[in-house]
């Protein structure tokens, strides 16, 4: 395994200075958003995609710092019921595989999407329980008149490619935990992965060593994220909670930087967990903590993996 970084927590930053700082913390990877949710401040879509030598050049800048990308993230929502969204977002996404392709990248990262709850609806409509009826109704529209065509054709033109897709699972999207992920993937074909998150599965109280052994192979790239959850407002509440990330102490639960929700047990338990999964490729920090600075928590992150992770390929049972 390799620890790298989603590029997008520097996104002030330009991107040889990035890279040097990527370089500097003993890191070996990065992930470079592309457009929609985490945004382009790294790479010119358009530009590396019209010109040849601007992407190898883009990708030897990348290669002389002793780094490689790990994925290509375009997180967005192809399904979503405004079509100017769903367009945009979709094609996005088509071009990101195409740079993917031409960068020698394998993975490209993307939500799942969550479509309206019918084709004159102007917002998502994420469906959490199965009562009254209605809810199943829609939940069945969705998966069968929207997601699975879409992500069946989404699959044969990123293989076409040579490009798996990454899914994170994420609540508000109709994949939020390892069954969707399963689902789509039965649906779609194993063009179509997961990138693993494991702040989002944490809250919705899932054994994240457990959902890494049902994913097993389906795991595509992963995301070293964290959440804490707040007992007493869980208490009060449950954890289904819309309120803004900004209103911290009234939340029942926050992205925390790695570590800071889960010990360093917890996270080498995550470790071996991919390890037993086949999972040999890039553990990229994420770090979406609003009570830490941007440097203060991404290098406790790479303190925290730095004695989680492990690198060498295991020992053959010489004691059997």
């Amino acid at each position: 395994m390799k620890l790298g970084v989603f590029t997008v927590l520097f996104g002030q930053l330009p991107f040889d200075e990035v890279l040097k700082k990527v370089k500097a913390a003993g890191l070996e990877a990065v992930e470079i958003g592309t457009g929609c949710y985490p945004g382009d401040s790294h790479v010119d879509l358009d530009g590396l995609l019209a010109d040849a030598e601007k992407a190898r050049v883009y990708r030897a800048m990348i290669e002389d710092h002793g780094l490689t990308i790990s994925a290509l993230s375009c997180h967005g929502n192809p399904l979503h019921p405004k079509s100017s969204i769903a367009i945009n977002d979709d094609e996005v996404f088509r071009k990101t595989i195409r740079l993917a392709e031409r960068l020698g990248v394998s993975v490209v990262v993307n939500f799942s999407g969550c479509p309206g709850d019918s084709d004159t609806a102007s917002y998502p409509n994420w469906v959490t329980c199965p009562w009254p009826p209605d809810f199943q109704e829609v939940l069945s529209w969705q998966w069968e008149k929207k997601a699975i065509p879409y992500w069946k054709e989404a699959a044969t033109f990123a293989g076409d490619h040579g490009v798996k897709i990454a899914l994170e699972p994420h609540p508000g999207f109709l994949v939020y935990n390892a069954e969707t992920a399963l689902k789509l993937r039965a649906e779609t074909g194993d063009a179509i992965g997961v990138n693993f998150d494991p702040s989002h599965f944490f809250w919705q109280g899932v054994d994240v060593p457990s959902a890494i052994r049902a994913l097993g192979s389906a795991i595509y790239h992963f995301h070293a994220k964290d959440s804490a959850l707040d007992p007493q407002n869980v208490a009060l509440n449950g954890v289904i909670d819309g309120k803004p990330y900004t209103e911290m102490a009234s939340r029942a639960w926050l992205f925390r930087t790695v570590g800071w929700g889960h010990d360093l047990l917890v996270w080498k338990q995550i470790v071996s967990a991919l390890r037993l999964a086949g999972y040999d490729h890039v553990i990229s920090i994420e770090h979406e903590d609003a009570l830490a600075s941007l440097d203060e928590g991404y290098m406790g992150a790479v303190d925290i993996l730095n004695r989680a992770i492990l690198r060498e390929p295991p020992v053959d049972a010489w004691w059997t």
